[in-house]
């Protein structure tokens, strides 16, 4: 009985110490991490302005649904105590009216005053914000959030590759990371390693990395010279894992940067983070050589050619469908979505007359008036009414569409009420809103299979994943638009000189390492 009662003892004190062990972890404090980001693409090239509702706000828990990585049941979303304030992502368009930022701004610092303090911040932007009367919005954004949540906090920031990064936005951060594809099919993904970062830095007590290079690269090109689909982006950003495999760096990243605004900031970056100086250093250098190194092998990611040339090939090609990207007004890039020249020469070419002709979708047109006639009519009634250029009336005015109402649908985020309209062998999506078409689901809603279709036409530059699967045959045109591929002829006036392509005979630039102030270190 005697050495029962010794047995028992130490297991009674086992299970006590795992009690105690179990306890202690669930009264561990987890850091409290803050949730905020405004996010657009806008260009300064185009007459547009967008106004706040583009943003479509989300605050407070609704946040969450931006990120798959952080719903309830998901490991991410135990790790912290989380405090969503406001997360705003607009279509790219035209320039920010100062009234709409100053309203998301202050609604977002309120917020925050009246949740903190915080160990953390997730900084959720796209990088390409342009905003009436303020150089570098996204830079202005961060420092007024630096006021009220502190220099203590650690801020993660998310960007998108086409962002830029100003001496002041890198400062302010502590860490900060950007896409590593373009088409975006990592968007998620390097949204979550920004997240993952800055858990690991406050689980681990680590804190701010010590080393933020920042390297200036003198590049600016278009989203459609760059992508990472073909060389030499492919293997440019094919580098970035091997750059953070060493104990010292933490992330390394590139941005492409936004051609068709002008700013000082507008230009390429690479920046690297971490906690060995040298490392960090050479890693940075590394990565800006070889980007400048290769800067004359960038070339479009599909043929490009005329609207005339291209509608030439579209008709004579054998294969479904022949996809044109109408590139200049393109909405996904900051165009104002409403250019009608090239809707205007289509249906002025004899091929699209009859009804018998080759069958062209065109993806799309806004026309609030005809939206207005069509909610007083039906599917295969006729309608008259003039449709875009009510923006952007640079190239064309407005097209007076005539034909057969073939669908009409309500309730789109983007484009709220969509019309089918028939006109010859030419089905024309008119629009409330501008919005871009860049799913199957979006045409198979209207009635339309874009698949059987001979042409489809989309206000885009480089084909999104689920389009480029899809095209028998494929050329980008070169329209005329806000975010025109010509950049020589968009007539800069801020951005730094020299900057190639604009100065192709520029001296090789000095691409060493820039240590960026640990955010502290600013105030």
């Amino acid at each position: 009985m005697k050495n029962s009662f010794l047995f028992i003892i130490p297991l009674l004190f086992v299970f006590a110490c795992k009690q105690t062990k179990e306890k202690e972890e669930v009264n561990k404090k987890l850091p409290r991490i803050a949730i905020a980001g405004l996010a657009i693409e806008s260009s300064t090239f185009s007459p547009a302005l967008t106004h706040e509702e583009a943003f479509h706000a989300r605050v407070a828990e609704d946040v969450f649904s931006f990120y798959p990585f952080l719903s309830e049941d998901s490991v991410n979303r135990k790790r912290a105590e989380w405090i969503p304030t406001l997360r705003a992502h607009a279509l790219p368009g035209g320039i920010v009216t100062r009234e709409a930022y100053e309203s998301l701004v202050s609604k977002t610092l309120a917020m925050l005053k009246e949740n903190g303090p915080y160990d953390g911040l997730f900084f959720d932007i796209h990088g390409a914000m342009s905003v009436v009367g303020l150089e570098d919005p996204e830079g202005d954004f961060i420092l007024r959030v630096r006021e009220v949540v502190g220099y203590e906090t650690l801020i993660s920031t998310s960007m998108d590759l086409h962002g830029n990064v100003s001496w002041r936005l890198a400062q302010n951060s502590d860490l900060i990371t950007c896409y590593r594809m373009a088409p975006h099919e990592d968007a998620i993904q390097s949204k979550k390693r920004a997240v993952d970062n800055l858990l690991n830095r406050l689980e681990k007590g680590k804190g701010k990395p010590k080393y933020k290079a920042w390297i200036p690269v003198p590049i600016l090109l278009p989203g459609e010279k760059t992508s990472t689909r073909i060389e030499p982006a492919k293997s440019l950003y094919a580098m970035l894992p091997d750059a953070t495999k060493s104990e010292g760096v933490i992330d390394a990243a590139i941005w492409i940067g936004y051609a068709w605004a002008d700013e000082v900031r507008n230009h390429a970056v690479v920046m690297v983070t971490g906690d060995n100086k040298k490392e960090v250093g050479d890693a940075a250098e590394k990565l800006a050589q070889h980007f400048w190194l290769v800067r004359s092998e960038f070339e479009f990611v599909a043929p490009t050619a005329t609207l005339s040339e291209s509608l030439d090939m579209a008709i004579a090609s054998k294969k479904k469908p022949f996809i044109i990207s109408d590139m200049g007004d393109n909405p996904t890039a900051g165009g104002a979505g409403d250019v009608s020249w090239t809707l205007k020469e289509i249906l002025a070419r004899k091929e699209f007359k009859s009804n018998n002709g080759p069958s062209l979708i065109y993806a799309s047109i806004p026309g609030p008036e005809l939206i207005e006639k069509a909610r007083e009519l039906k599917v295969g009634d006729p309608i008259k009414a003039p449709v875009g250029a009510m923006v952007d009336d640079r190239y064309a005015g407005p097209v007076e569409l005539e034909g057969i109402i073939m669908a009409i649908e309500h309730g789109d985020l983007h484009a709220e009420t969509e019309v089918v309209v028939r006109v010859g062998s030419v089905d024309v999506i008119v629009t409330k809103k501008r919005k871009p078409y860049h799913k199957e689901a979006d045409f198979t809603r209207l009635e339309l299979n874009p698949r059987e279709s001979d042409i489809v036409v989309v206000k885009i530059g480089y084909l999104v994943p689920e389009l480029y699967n899809m095209r028998g045959g494929w050329i980008m045109a070169l329209t005329p638009g806000g975010v025109d591929q010509d950049l020589e002829r968009l007539g800069y006036k801020h951005i730094i000189r020299p900057m190639y392509p604009l100065d192709k005979d520029m001296k090789d630039p000095d691409l060493k390492a820039r240590f960026v102030p640990l955010s502290q270190e600013t105030k």
